[in-house]
């Protein structure tokens, strides 16, 4: 190869370092999501571009419709009334539920809904003692005297039971010594700690239609 050629071949290889460098940071530039507030993405969406918005969410404001969740979420430090409404095609971890934080990346539309493609759900841990909790099988033994009244049970989330909130009962106490179970109705957040085999202690109450109704899910501690 002469002299002539070695210089052409040197050139040409430069141009397409040079045209990888531009395309790498073009794509780059267009997949990395920009931080917003609630606040910044309600007062200015930039619809069509990728952010990443963080919030609660907005008591009860979820549903789920051929398979697309949808919910509004807003700022515990800032005006409650302020609120984003996102929509995500995807299943939701079983943490999902009320007031949990909800870490929503995707690119805002015309109309000001965040079209959400990665969803991450946060909530603090939390612990209560079993001692004064009831078992499943002592709940159940109760019967109808215990209808509606405010007590703690103990048990471990059933195999296979545990879902999002809205998607119908978040799970199964089971009492593992007994085998005594029944269905949890719970709409609230909980920790990704809470799993399938966990031992978790309930409060609330059970119905007459033998669904324990809980206000408050802890891991037992």
């Amino acid at each position: 190869m002469n002299a002539k050629m070695k210089k052409r071949m040197i050139a040409v290889s430069g141009v397409i370092i040079i045209v990888l460098i531009l395309v790498l940071a073009f794509v780059g530039g267009n997949t990395a999501a920009t931080t917003m507030s609630i606040a910044e993405a309600a007062e200015n969406p930039q619809a069509g571009q990728k952010v990443q918005v963080s919030g609660n969410v907005v008591q009860d404001s979820f549903s789920t419709s051929n398979d697309v969740l949808t919910f509004k979420i807003y700022d515990p430090e800032g005006d409650p009334a302020t609120q984003l409404e996102v929509r995500y095609d995807g299943a939701a971890s079983s943490t999902f539920g009320n007031d949990v934080t909800a870490i929503c990346t995707g690119k805002i539309n015309d109309a000001g809904v965040l079209e959400c493609s990665e969803l991450v759900t946060k909530c603090p841990s939390k612990y209560e003692n079993a001692d004064s909790a009831l078992t499943v099988e002592q709940l159940l033994g109760y019967g109808e005297s215990v209808y509606g009244k405010i007590v703690k049970v103990a048990g471990s989330v059933g195999a296979g039971s545990l879902k999002a909130a809205g998607q119908g009962d978040r799970f199964i106490l089971v009492d593992t010594e007994a085998g005594d179970s029944v269905p949890v109705v719970f709409e609230g957040a909980l920790s990704d700690e809470v799993a399938e085999g966990s031992t978790v202690v309930l409060t609330g109450s059970l119905g007459d239609d033998g669904k324990f109704a809980a206000t408050d899910v802890a891991l037992e501690g």
